[in-house]
């Protein structure tokens, strides 16, 4: 057999065209976006810290743009990611134990991810802006 041949009869390994997008791999690939976003979140926390350690007038500038429309957008983002990462890690955490493999507990956990994320932000944020 020549060596054209063995790889003509090689399997083709399946790829993205061939599977169907579930909502599981979505949110597959979502938690790794929102471990990205975690990272640039973590930059303006300390930024914010750092200008707290400088002193009154920093602080007062990096309140101010955080403060702005679109600094509370991308905070609210951040507290989003940060919630929606931590569910899926506890969904990850449920599937160490050995449970939730089957398919229909497997979209119940993703959906059960998105819906507390988005619900236990807008609950954060309600009562942040209620106190503040």
């Amino acid at each position: 057999m020549s060596n054209a041949d063995l790889k003509s009869n090689r399997p083709v390994s399946p790829h993205l065209q061939i599977y169907r997008m579930t909502l599981t791999m979505a949110m597959s690939i979502v938690h790794r976006i929102t471990g990205g976003a975690l990272y640039f979140g973590t930059i303006l926390l300390a930024i914010w810290l750092i200008a707290a350690a400088a002193g009154p007038s920093a602080f007062e500038t990096v309140n101010a743009i955080y403060g702005s429309i679109i600094g509370r957008l991308i905070l609210f983002g951040y507290t989003w990611a940060l919630i929606h990462h931590m569910l899926g890690g506890i969904r990850h955490l449920i599937w160490d134990t050995g449970r939730g493999f089957d398919p229909a507990s497997r979209e119940t956990l993703a959906r059960l991810n998105i819906i507390g994320s988005v619900v236990l932000t807008i609950v954060l944020w309600g009562i942040g802006l209620a106190v503040g």
